[in-house]
């Protein structure tokens, strides 16, 4: 498995507020910036701003951006790890997810860019 980013995903209401406060008030840089999902970083660091509704399941956590998802998820899996999901489409054309967890249950996101 090659991993090419690590970021941590934030759910957001406001884009725009939300940016501000990460830039203003932490001090991040933002890198990408959209109406959907915006990247701010300090140093390697990213932390990822995704737009959401105000209900309904939220992730937020830990992702690993892969070269090869499929990939990613059988080393994982024969690593003692478990895909709880996927791979799936993410929304987006090109993206694709996958919901997976560590041995010891800790969750979190593998993401691929076609």
């Amino acid at each position: 498995m090659q991993v090419t980013k690590v970021l941590y995903m934030l759910w957001v209401r406001d884009m725009d507020r939300s940016i501000a406060f990460y830039r203003d008030v932490i001090g991040l840089d933002v890198r990408v910036q959209s109406p959907g999902w915006s990247e701010l970083a300090f140093g390697n660091a990213t932390v990822a701003l995704h737009l959401g509704s105000e209900e309904g399941y939220r992730m937020t956590g830990l992702n690993f951006e892969v070269t090869a998802i499929e990939d990613a998820c059988r080393e994982l899996d024969s690593a003692g790890g478990r895909v709880v999901d996927g791979p799936y489409g993410g929304g987006v054309p090109g993206l694709s997810l996958a919901d997976v967890e560590d041995p010891d249950g800790n969750r979190f996101q593998f993401s691929y860019h076609a």
